[in-house]
This record gives structure tokens, C-alpha cells and sequence, in this order.
């Protein structure tokens, strides 16, 4: 089926997608709801379907570009000699590889500009959380066909880039959250590396009162990191129930998170760093922040050029109530964007490149093709020795496969960064920033035209 008579089946569409971009989940979860072919369909832009296009005539070259963000830290295999052996191997298919320079939130911005313009690139990275929007809009191609060919190259992933079951592209990455703590710190301090809600905020404490954190509340980022705790404590923000959403960001599993939370602002027993602020580096190198929550891709990069480098270690989050479990920050893939011209070629490098185990795996990935990685030597020395990636493997096969994203997600972000801010100068309580997710998500599916059950 291709990508506008989807389209045409309506609005109600966006339900279908939900049981498809739950992370971890199949590909085609039987409880899917089906969109009503009579019902309106919302506007978006045409999109050409890639079983409609022209293939590149042998003897031509096709011009590929690549927008990514992934890190291309020092001691990485970079994006671009990684495109280059590509071309080298394939000189009919030349690829071009961009790093967007701004903020990672402020791409899905420039691409649907761009796709709209008709000056998007033909292959873009896109958070899992951005598809189901851009799939909406209309701002990604249909290509099915080509992903078919390669689904065997990917795990329960590939479903996380085919909305409505409509492949837009291949999966890249997945982002379970983890636990990362000062093992030299730790034993000095005497305490164990907890395992529930309880001894985490026993242990939080107990460093607290010698003047350190084993954990970080932080509002950036905060969407997507709460909402994957809420993940791991056994919630699902949005399901579906006769052809509508459902938004219900307060279930049981999100307010042992929120009560965890503010138990630890209350007892000032959690830092509050900004994550990408110099701050929180610094707290890193100077061991008074000997614990963090944070997405595995983190361990690629989080202990660059830091004193206490070689002294953390990987664990999996404590348990959140709901059994040994893990949630979605992040995690991404390459998409086709609208107007690409050789989206047959676009795809047969995307399958290529999301298949180099150890570079995408040098880059922090949990690399969503299948295949046995290492840990990368410089990973490895940066924690001690420890075989991180076997961490982060055991991280992403207990990841909750209920938790889905939204259509609209992007617009999530702000309300509940203002709410975030606000528990932590003590304006504001945890628990409103779930309150204020429901009510942006809420307004982000209405505002997309999407039926949403009151």
C-alpha cells in the first residue's frame, strides 16, 4: 500500500502508528486498531511512493546526502571515512555525510522547512519520537519495498520506522536508559549500587550527607528522560481504544517516579545540573557527582577528558516498581525524506551504513542491527575495564516494548522543561511535570487533528 492511499485512509491513521513505534515491540502488534477508510483525512504534503520512482540508469551516479547527529567525538570511527569506504566500494552511489551544528531538537525543524522547500537531504536521522510526526506530515517517503529487502538485517527496531505500518526508512540505534556510578567513589563511601526505589534513595542519602550524588535531576531533556523512567516503572503514556488516542501520563508507575523524585529534591539528596551544561562535567571530574541516569549512547562521550575517567561503571536502573526494566531515550534512524530523487540507492546505503556493527558501535550505539559487538577499547578504559556494551545489551532486552510516542511529540518538550524548572527551585512539584505532559500531549494530537479520547 503505498504512502498516499495511507494518507487517504484519514486521520485516524496516526492510532494505527501507535502500536508500531512502541519501543522494542513487533513490527505488527496484533491489538493495532485499524483507521475507518470513510474518515476525513488530515492535510499533509504528496509524497511520491519510492515504488513509483525512476531508478538510476546504470553508468549514472546518484548523489546521495546524509544529515546525522551522532557524536564524531575523537577516537570515533567518523560518519564521513565511514560514507567514504561506501564510496570507494560504489562509485555509482556517492554519499555525502552533514553533522547538523545546532541542537539536536531544533533539526526536526530545519528538515521539515527543507522538505517542504524541496531542498531536504534524501536520508535524515530521526529520533524515534520525531517519526510518527513527520510520517503525519507527509515529509517522509513511502519505501516499503526497498525496507522489506533488508528487514532481516534488524531486530524488533524495524517496526520503530514504519508508522502505520509504511516504512519511511531503517532503524539505527536504541537508547535504554542505564545506570552510570562512581565505583571508586561508591566504595569509599561504603554503599552498594541499589537495585529498588528504596535503597536508591537510601544510598542518595547516605552520599548526600558526605557531601555527594548518586544521581542528577535535570530539566533538559526532562520529556524524554522522565518519560522513560515512566516507561521503566511499567507505564504507557498513549494507547488506543476504538480508533482514538488515550493520554494518561499520571498511571501508577509514573507517580512512584515522581514521589522517588521529589523525595530526593525535598532531602536535597540529588544534584540538579543542567546535562549539558559545563556544570555537570565538572561535578563529573570532581567526584562530587558520582551517579547518573542516562541513555546508553551517553557512555561514548560522558567521561571525555574527565579525571574520574576509569573509575565508573554501567549498571541497569534500579527497579521502578514494575521488575527489572528499562526505558526509551532516544534511538533513532535514517529516513528517506520527501523528494529525494534515488530513494532505491538512498536505501541500499541506509542498510549498509546501519549495519557497520563497529563503527555505529564506536559512536555510543546500541546498534539496532543485529550482530555481536564489542566494546569499544576507548568505552572499555573509560570504565575501568568493564565489558560496557554487554551492560547495554542486557539494558535494551528488558526495555519496556508498551511505551509509544506521539505524533507532535517535538512540542512536548517545552511545557514540561517550564514544570521541570520549577521542581527544582521548589516553585513547582514533580508531579506537575507529568501533569504538564498530559496536557501538551493532549493539545499536540488535537492540534494535529487527531481524535483524542476525554
Amino acid at each position: 500500500m503505498t504512502f498516499k492511499r495511507y494518507m487517504k485512509a484519514g486521520a485516524l491513521l496516526a492510532v494505527a502508528a501507535l502500536g508500531l513505534t512502541a519501543c522494542g515491540g513487533d513490527a505488527t502488534p496484533a491489538n493495532t486498531p485499524a483507521a475507518p477508510a470513510e474518515s476525513t483525512p488530515a492535510a499533509a504534503p504528496e509524497t511520491t511512493p519510492a515504488e513509483e520512482t525512476t531508478p538510476a540508469e546504470s553508468g549514472d551516479v546518484v548523489e546521495i546526502e546524509y544529515l546525522h547527529r551522532l557524536p564524531d567525538n575523537e577516537g570515533m570511527q567518523l560518519v564521513a571515512d565511514v560514507a567514504a569506504k561506501w564510496n570507494a566500494e560504489n562509485p555509482n552511489i556517492q554519499v555525502t555525510t552533514t553533522k547538523f551544528a545546532g541542537e539536536a531538537g531544533d533539526m526536526i525543524t530545519k528538515l521539515e522547512a527543507d522538505a517542504n522547500a524541496g531542498t531536504a537531504p534524501c536520508l535524515a536521522q530521526l529520533a524515534y519520537g520525531e517519526v510518527p510526526e513527520m510520517f503525519t506530515k507527509g515529509l517522509v517517503m513511502d519505501v516499503t519495498q526497498e525496507a522489506a529487502k533488508y528487514r532481516d538485517n534488524f531486530g524488533g527496531a524495524f517496526g520503530m520506522m514504519a508508522p502505520g505500518g509504511v516504512s519511511v526508512g531503517l532503524p539505527q540505534d536504541n537508547g535504554p536508559l542505564v545506570y552510570y556510578y562512581n565505583e571508586v567513589a561508591f566504595k569509599e563511601l561504603g554503599i552498594e549500587v541499589p537495585t529498588n526505589i528504596d535503597e536508591f534513595l537510601a544510598a542518595a542519602k547516605t552520599a548526600a550527607a558526605a557531601g555527594k550524588y548518586i544521581v542528577n535531576f535535570t530539566a533538559q531533556d526532562t520529556r524524554d528522560w522522565l518519560s522513560a523512567q515512566a516507561a521503566a516503572a511499567g507505564d504507557a503514556w498513549y494507547t488506543a481504544e476504538s480508533d482514538q488516542w488515550v493520554v494518561n501520563t499520571n498511571g501508577e508507575g509514573t507517580q512512584r517516579v515522581a514521589a522517588m523524585w521529589q523525595d530526593l529534591l525535598d532531602n536535597k539528596a540529588t544534584a540538579t545540573h543542567n546535562r549539558w551544561d559545563d556544570t555537570y562535567t565538572a561535578a563529573i571530574g570532581d567526584g562530587s557527582l558520582i551517579g547518573t541516569i542516562g541513555a546508553a549512547w551517553e557512555a561514548a562521550f560522558m567521561l571525555d577528558g574527565s579525571p574520574t575517567a576509569g573509575q565508573w561503571k554501567v549498571a541497569l536502573l534500579p527497579d521502578f516498581g514494575a521488575g527489572q526494566m528499562s526505558g526509551p531515550w532516544g534511538g533513532s534512524g535514517v529516513a528517506v525524506m520527501k523528494g529525494c530523487d534515488h530513494p532505491a540507492e538512498a536505501m541500499e546505503f541506509n542498510n549498509w551504513f546501519n549495519t557497520q556493527l563497529d563503527a555505529l558501535a564506536s559512536q555510543g550505539l546500541v546498534v539496532a542491527a543485529l550482530g555481536d559487538v564489542e566494546t569499544p577499547a576507548a568505552i572499555a578504559e573509560a570504565f575501568g575495564g568493564q565489558d560496557v556494551y554487554s551492560v547495554l545489551a542486557e539494558a535494551n532486552a528488558v526495555m519496556s516494548d508498551k511505551f509509544a510516542y506521539i505524533p507532535g511529540w517535538s512540542t512536548v518538550g517545552d511545557p514540561v522543561g517550564v514544570a521541570a524548572a520549577a521542581a527544582v527551585d521548589g516553585s513547582g512539584k514533580v508531579a506537575d511535570i507529568f501533569t504538564a505532559a498530559g496536557t501538551a500531549s493532549v493539545k499536540a494530537l488535537k492540534d494535529a487533528g487527531l481524535p483524542v479520547k476525554e
